[in-house]
């Protein structure tokens, strides 16, 4: 297995106690995952892409 895999993941701060999580493991990369389907994988994005989607999200409104 590739150590980019055995990185620790952690929860979203945006994700809720109704268990509908996300989980983000940053390194060279940036892998997330759904925590209710862990089995499933992962996605991957470059560390440019992902902070790219961060602004995104925090300059639009709820």
């Amino acid at each position: 297995m590739n150590d980019e895999r055995r990185r620790p993941y952690h929860k979203s701060s945006y994700s809720g106690s109704s268990g509908s999580c996300v989980e983000v493991s940053e390194g060279r990369s940036v892998l997330v995952r759904d925590t209710q389907n862990r089995p499933l994988g992962h996605l991957e994005y470059s560390r440019e892409a992902w902070s790219l989607f961060l602004v995104q999200v925090k300059q639009t409104p709820l």
